[in-house]
């Protein structure tokens, strides 16, 4: 298969890159840096801006399918200004996208685009299939409007399907990064009173969902990108204390985030009950379904 990657060097798409090369598929990857890009990852890439041009139709019109990853970092203090570069890196970059793929021939069959955990807000406890009803502030509305926008490319003749990410677990990146050294020096603990749920997937299985997307016929929509067990943020907390073999038990006040990361500090403080039925149901099998083995792979432990 012949893929064009979009957020070729984010943690998803380095991972991803590396299963397509594995498999024998032929890639290529859209890039504001192609030197750098092409260099770190061996394998052609093309330039593009995409708050600026269209996509290359010379990257598309020889491509059987593209998976969309850019997009501005979410997991950083919010300003206005950043808030905006949120928005419009997912909502312009896509249309821009579209738009190249419009002017491609042949086009590719197959269009896998990334989007988040937070289309649906923060919802309590509520089980969320991927049937439920999109929330209402700031990173849902993002999310509808970068949906719809890769929803465009049905009208080309291309399957889309929509993968709505969880927290994915690495060492590498995201948010388990981040939560290792205050664990690591036994200071972790629940966020916020540690009651909302916390989405969380493996990195393999995140990527192993788009592998699926992009060779099977039935995906198409939305699909969950999460395990099959979510657990709240103080379950995850304590998992992550026992993986390590440190206490878990210092509470980090909502106060203090929100002083700490502004608006962002929703993402912490709230939480998606998310359940993959959609993803289970068109036969994909995890490979870390259970959080204590999952993150003890993340952590290279097994």
């Amino acid at each position: 298969m012949r893929v064009t990657v979009t957020g070729a060097t984010g943690l998803i798409g380095l991972q991803l890159i590396s299963a397509l090369k594995a498999r024998g598929d032929e890639v290529t990857v859209l890039s504001r840096d192609p030197q750098r890009a092409g260099q770190r990852l061996a394998v052609r890439a093309v330039a593009w801006d995409p708050l600026v041009d269209s996509a290359p139709v010379s990257a598309l019109a020889d491509a059987d399918a593209v998976v969309h990853l850019a997009g501005e970092p979410v997991a950083q203090r919010w300003s206005a200004h950043v808030k905006e570069q949120i928005r419009v890196s997912r909502v312009t970059g896509t249309a821009n996208l579209v738009a190249g793929l419009r002017d491609a021939g042949p086009r590719p069959r197959v269009l896998v685009s990334s989007s988040a955990s937070g289309y649906y807000g923060d919802r309590g406890d509520e089980p969320l299939t991927e049937a439920a009803t999109p929330g209402s502030d700031f990173l849902a509305e993002v999310c509808q409007e970068w949906e719809h926008g890769a929803e465009e490319a049905e009208a080309l003749g291309l399957r889309v399907t929509r993968v709505r990410t969880g927290v994915v677990l690495s060492s590498d990146g995201g948010a388990l990064k981040t939560m290792l050294p205050p664990f690591k020096a036994g200071v972790g603990g629940p966020v916020a009173g540690g009651r909302q749920y916390i989405p969380w997937i493996h990195l393999d299985d995140i990527v192993g969902i788009y592998l699926a997307a992009l060779g099977g016929e039935g995906w198409s929509g939305p699909v969950n990108g999460c395990a099959p067990g979510a657990v709240t943020n103080k379950e995850l907390s304590q998992a992550l204390g026992h993986a390590l073999h440190r206490p878990a038990v210092m509470p980090i006040p909502a106060f203090a985030l929100r002083v700490l990361y502004g608006d962002m500090a929703q993402l912490v403080t709230g939480g998606q009950r998310m359940i993959p039925e959609r993803t289970l149901a068109l036969g994909y099998e995890f490979r870390h379904p259970d959080l204590g083995e999952a993150l003890r792979s993340a952590l290279g432990q097994d």
